[in-house]
């Protein structure tokens, strides 16, 4: 099987898009339950984060995906973070809901 990691990055942002429901399922429930597990068990805080985010890209280097095309994805989604909180600082924080 190959991995397609244009597939798992890009995304329409609609409220079909399977990646955008799984960024908020790792919003809503993976982070907060990640968080409280280091801060319980004295961890750096993002510790588990880190190391499970390691250990999916090795999982992806074992089924074969190449280092150069990892490091090129990454880098292409660490850009658009970056501008997602340029653009966040910009607007006055991250959206916070509606009242």
């Amino acid at each position: 099987m190959t991995t397609d990691l244009e597939a798992l990055t890009e995304h329409d942002m609609g409220e079909d898009c399977p990646v955008c429901r799984t960024q908020d399922l790792v919003d809503a429930i993976l982070l907060p339950a990640a968080a409280a597990w280091e801060q319980r068990n004295g961890l750096a805080r993002v510790s588990l984060a880190l190391h499970g985010a390691a250990g999916l890209l090795g999982a992806l280097l074992e089924e074969g995906v190449p280092r150069e095309e990892l490091e090129r994805t990454l880098s292409e989604l660490l850009d658009e973070i970056e501008q997602q909180i340029l653009e966040d600082t910009t607007m006055g924080g991250p959206p916070q809901g509606t009242a």
